[in-house]
């Protein structure tokens, strides 16, 4: 994290569009989409002699890999978030704004709509166990909810670093993203070679930042100057690799077992996607433009961050709700990957997104609430920073419990308020007199 302000001399201005690029506004809220589809579509639930199972319905299956080939919107994700976040970060700048304002917006913008979901997932919990659900359930419902909280940790980690890594592209972009992605392939050679898997845990900064480096690269222009051959060159070509490492065992065809943890396989994946959203750039942002598309943009947009911490406490209810409704009932639930269990996918998957979209209105306040003033103390927001992160990784590494969720809250709570501008304002209307 940096408050030095890089010199601009040599940045390729980004090409003149309007305040904000509802092309790419349009293309984040369909990966949004994606995701919720993705996890209420791995949700598995059956009722046995024991009482109810949950699990991971896409286990052992062979649909889950061309699946994910789909769904896998991760790496455009992160790239998007780069082009907007460099993109806010230059607005904020040619304001007379600082780094320290940008990272103490983003701390808030993420973490506040956080900390009301984990206090009330915790609640939750708290109130199962008071009516004496199994103890072996609660904790299954506390893992599988804190399994989407990787993103929030590593997005948060990535927007923190942003002005840093901005200040690094502006001087060296090629250098920079070079760096990265060498990074992000030794992490992958070192696990391959050593067998140590945790290593790979490494590549949560290495991968995602230089999916975010890349899409400094479609905000400052510099992919759309390139002709469209090079382009369609570039990702036909990573695709082409992509395979290759399939076929040869270097990775998984299926893409989800290469996010946990992450492998260069999917820096591969965000060029692709990148060298297609460019190429289709501005056929995209006219078909964003119509009413219908526009209303479904602008409803994701504000609640973002909303209904990714969101989806996943209304999945668990779901699938809560479909166990105690066959209990009580004497219904046998279809197995999983049976006929009947995909025949009963489309009203499970349309319930998950208007369920969730329902919730996302109710609590957008917490995400859409400006920031307040920011703290002028470097020391101070990078232990804002820390105390949020490891408040998220508390919950990845123990599990989501009530104690876990308590703590968390605690040092979520800790990074907002270290955030924060802590010496009184002058109140409004009050003025400093100086001669004329």
């Amino acid at each position: 994290m940096t408050t030095v302000q890089a010199p601009t001399a040599g940045i390729i201005a980004p090409p003149q569009r309007a305040s904000r690029d509802t092309g790419i506004d349009f293309v984040r809220a369909l990966c949004v989409v994606g995701v919720v589809l993705l996890h209420s579509i791995m949700v598995g639930v059956t009722v046995d002699a024991s009482g109810p199972v949950f699990e991971n319905a896409s286990d052992g299956t062979g649909w889950i890999a061309p699946l994910s080939w789909l769904l896998q919107v991760m790496p455009l994700f992160f790239v998007i978030g780069g082009f907007s976040g460099l993109l806010a970060y230059r607005r904020l700048r040619e304001r007379g704004g600082s780094a320290l304002g940008f990272v103490a917006g983003r701390l808030h913008r993420l973490l506040r709509p956080a900390v009301f979901t984990i206090a009330i997932v915790g609640v939750g919990l708290a109130l199962l166990t008071v009516f004496g659900v199994p103890a072996d359930l609660i904790a299954t419902a506390g893992f599988r909810y804190g399994q989407p909280l990787w993103f929030l940790g590593v997005f948060l980690l990535c927007q923190a670093l942003l002005p840093a890594l901005a200040a690094a592209h502006e001087r060296a972009p090629y250098r920079t993203i070079g760096a990265l992605v060498a990074a992000s392939i030794a992490v992958d050679v070192l696990r391959a070679a050593t067998g140590l898997e945790g290593l790979g845990f490494l590549n949560l900064a290495f991968v995602w930042m230089t999916l975010q480096q890349l899409g400094f690269f479609l905000a400052d222009g510099r992919i759309g100057r390139l002709s469209r051959r090079v382009r369609a060159t570039a990702g036909l070509g990573a695709l082409l690799l992509l395979v290759a490492t399939f076929l040869t065992g270097v990775y998984s065809p299926d893409l989800i077992a290469n996010i946990n943890p992450p492998t260069a396989a999917l820096l591969l994946v965000g060029v692709a996607h990148t060298s297609l959203l460019s190429l289709h750039r501005e056929r995209i942002e006219r078909f964003s433009r119509r009413p219908r598309v526009a209303a479904f943009t602008a409803f994701v947009t504000v609640r973002t961050m909303t209904i990714y911490l969101w989806h996943m406490p209304v999945l668990l209810v779901m699938a809560g709700a479909t166990a105690v409704y066959a209990l009580v009932t004497g219904v046998t639930l279809p197995a999983l990957d049976s006929a009947d269990w995909w025949a009963a996918r489309p009203l499970w998957l349309a319930t998950a997104l208007a369920l969730t979209a329902l919730v996302a209105v109710a609590f957008t306040r917490f995400e859409s609430q400006p920031a307040p003033q920011a703290t002028g103390s470097l020391p101070r927001l990078v232990a804002g920073a820390l105390s949020g992160l490891v408040g998220v990784l508390i919950l990845l590494v123990l599990g989501t419990s009530v104690a876990t969720a308590l703590i968390a809250v605690a040092l979520i709570l800790a990074a907002l308020r270290l955030a924060s501008q802590t010496t009184p304002l002058p109140p409004v209307g009050v003025r400093t007199l100086v001669p004329a």
